[in-house]
């Protein structure tokens, strides 16, 4: 016969396990109805759309700092990486391949983030029909000059694929950026979250807050609808004229950022895109007047592994900066295998697929080279961490690259390019190629002037 304690025993472990039993049956529906994993906007597109660009473990810049890079005097050079850039200052898309227009690279620069200037109060002498009235919002471009932690804002690109139907929703059309963001919530609601971050992507997974935009420009009725507003934002010294979605942005958005003031996003219309010029051929002589989006200057930049390296050589490196990331240029092309610098007198350059045989035709697509990129601090930030360093590469570059007399003591590094289509006298027929492996030729050298 048990004893009393082994009887008390007994009924504790029986009582344990019928309250634990409990809590999971009454803690099913409540999971199903409040997962701890919440369903991410990229697990409700996979099944209708495909994620545009490589992943890191492919990446081609995987090896950038490679001797193989260099330049070889029995091989061509070539493009080693595509970028693109869906929202300003936030992380780049690498890619395979890009169709090239008059404003750049498709995707590009879309959109932008943009902080609200402080309002000030009109005076009667400034407008005397609405004396002592607050001026509308103004808002400023953001970029990683201003804040660095930009770079750790992270843009999923997906388009539709022909190929995925959802049993529920069938076909679904639409392209769309997903951006997502580092964010913990205080308290009980941020364990969970950094939990479940755990559970749904792996121990080096992060709490995230996201929000998805379409790339498509919306109508009249659906601007009207979701409130969206043509505004002007400073842009540099200048302003652009584009569309404020506003209500799009969660508000944590400018907290992580360190943003103490209402934080936006605008996105360009397509209709109303900014003209280039400065040192950019005139529409008399190119067919078409180059274009830009939320671009700084020209529709593409151009970078050279080789020259990356022989900068390289002369950054002062400590723990903040290891080694020079291409990635920090921001650049859409780059290239490897040439002699360093040797794109600093480019006028005219071409890129072509790889010869496959005396018949077989080779796509190819030609570039103006208005002009060297003037370079300043955004590239001291690290485009992987977010950090920015003191002095480097701001400091190599002003000291070693101050090349350009229209520059004076400003660093040059990388070229400006501007597509030469051969029509332009329609808008379908305005479009070039390139995929990485194209070899790269020089058609025209020059001086360069910068403005």
């Amino acid at each position: 016969m048990p004893s009393a304690s082994e009887i008390i025993a007994l009924f504790d472990s029986t009582a344990i396990a019928l309250l634990l039993t409990t809590v999971v049956v009454f803690s099913i529906p409540v999971f199903i109805l409040f997962p701890p994993i919440p369903v991410e906007h990229g697990d409700a597109l996979q099944q209708t759309h495909s994620k545009v660009g490589i992943p890191a473990s492919e990446s081609s810049l995987r090896n950038q700092t490679s001797p193989e890079h260099n330049y070889q005097p029995d091989k061509v050079g070539k493009i080693q990486s595509l970028l693109i850039y869906p929202v300003k200052s936030c992380r780049g898309i690498e890619v395979t391949n890009s169709k090239i227009f008059a404003k750049g690279f498709e995707f590009d620069r879309l959109f932008t983030f943009a902080r609200q200037k402080a309002s000030r109060t009109v005076t009667s002498g400034e407008d005397a029909e609405q004396p002592n009235q607050p001026k509308k919002p103004q808002w400023e471009i953001l970029t990683l000059r201003q804040v660095p932690l930009l770079a750790n804002v992270q843009v999923d690109l997906w388009l539709p694929d022909a190929s995925k139907t959802s049993r529920q929703l069938g076909r679904v059309g639409g392209r769309f950026i997903v951006v997502r963001f580092p964010w913990k919530d205080a308290g009980l609601r941020g364990t969970i979250q950094w939990i479940s971050a755990k559970l749904s992507r792996g121990f080096s997974g992060i709490p995230e807050k996201e929000f998805m935009l379409s790339i498509d420009f919306p109508p009249p009725g659906e601007i009207k609808t979701r409130g969206y507003q043509y505004e002007d934002t400073r842009f540099f010294e200048g302003t652009v004229h584009a569309l404020n979605l506003r209500n799009e942005v969660p508000p944590e958005l400018a907290r992580y950022l360190g943003v103490n003031v209402p934080t936006t996003i605008f996105m360009i219309d397509p209709a109303q895109r900014r003209q280039v010029f400065r040192n950019a051929p005139r529409k008399e002589d190119l067919g078409y007047q180059p274009m830009a989006d939320f671009q700084d200057v020209y529709p593409l930049n151009v970078l050279s592994l080789t020259s990356v390296r022989a900068l390289e050589s002369k950054v002062q490196k400590d723990d903040g900066l290891k080694f020079l990331d291409a990635r920090r240029f921001r650049p859409n092309i780059i290239v490897s295998g040439l002699k360093e610098y040797d794109e600093d007198d480019w006028r005219r350059i071409e890129f072509s697929q790889p010869s496959q045989g005396a018949t077989a035709p080779r796509l190819k697509s030609q570039f103006d080279v208005s002009g060297r990129a003037v370079r300043c601090k955004l590239p001291n930030v690290d485009p992987a961490t977010g950090i920015r360093h003191k002095v480097e590469p701001d400091n190599s570059l002003r000291k070693h690259r101050a090349i350009d007399g229209g520059a004076p003591g400003k660093g040059c590094f990388g070229m400006q390019l501007c597509p030469i289509f051969s029509s332009t006298d329609k808008p379908e027929d305005m479009e070039l190629s390139l995929e990485v492996g194209m070899e790269i030729k020089v058609l025209e050298r020059g001086q360069h002037w910068a403005l």
